[in-house]
């Protein structure tokens, strides 16, 4: 009986509902000269761009997009569920594919927004945008274009990368320096990051060296309400082994039993 509990034995059928929620995610990575900052190792960039392949192998039910944030932003990837080609396309992702340094972050928000609203597929769909930046803006934020998150019920998460202390930036031998030729210090504006995340009613996640806060920012994804679900009845065999146990655990009681009558006898 043992034996047989063991290899599960199935028979008869249970019905239910089987619930799905389709969740749709821009991710907008800063491609900025200060991403080039070694405050996180290697770089900023280069551990965004690691952990983005691990949220992928961590969601990999989920569809996601890639916009990259400059002066001026662009869509490197639609919305899509090939996970593998996303990861591909994010390893050849550098500061220096745009020719200018600056980060216009909300004008990408914006960007991600359009996206999301425009492509019919998502209507129905948990939408979110998810923001990796240190926080160094030199573009405008309008207040209305977070209205329009909240109002369309996409939350904005912001993923800030650095340290308060920052780091210098590399430039060949030398480093970036302003026009004083001092040496350029990036430093995280955490405060910035985390405005930006409460007036789009997302959350703030600061990143690790490790990429520990990867699990934290699945989490969060996968806790957002909202779209349809999609239910549907199904009809599957049970796993029967308690019944086999119960008789084993009924011998094996009866066979102590016997035994300790016998000794006493």
């Amino acid at each position: 009986m043992l034996i047989v509990a063991l290899l599960g034995p199935s028979f008869g059928e249970a019905e239910g509902d089987l619930s799905t929620t389709d969740h749709d995610t821009f991710l907008v990575v800063d491609i900025s000269r200060s991403m080039d900052a070694s405050d996180i190792v290697p770089t900023r960039l280069e551990r965004i761009k690691y952990d983005i392949q691990q949220l992928c192998d961590t969601l990999p039910n989920s569809r996601f997009g890639l916009v990259l944030a400059s002066s001026e932003s662009f869509v490197l990837s639609p919305l899509t569920a090939d996970q593998d080609a996303l990861k591909q396309l994010i390893h050849e992702v550098h500061t220096n594919i745009t020719p200018t340094g600056g980060t216009d972050l909300c004008n990408a928000i914006e960007l991600a927004y359009q996206k999301l609203v425009t492509d019919s597929s998502t209507h129905q769909s948990v939408r979110s945008i998810v923001l990796f930046s240190d926080g160094e803006n030199f573009g405008s934020c309008e207040r209305a274009s977070l209205a329009r998150l909240r109002a369309q019920g996409m939350p904005l998460i912001t993923i800030g990368v650095g340290t308060e202390a920052g780091s210098s930036i590399r430039e060949g031998r030398d480093f970036v320096r302003d026009d004083d030729h001092q040496i350029v210090r990036s430093r995280l504006n955490r405060q910035f990051l985390q405005e930006l995340a409460r007036d789009g009613r997302g959350n703030y996640i600061e990143a690790d060296a490790n990429g520990r806060y990867v699990n934290e920012l699945a989490r969060v994804l996968r806790s957002l309400k909202g779209g349809t679900i999609h239910q549907h009845h199904v009809a599957v065999s049970t796993n029967k082994y308690y019944y086999f146990l119960l008789v084993a655990l009924v011998f094996l009681a009866l066979d102590i039993i016997l035994t300790i009558r016998t000794f006493r006898l």
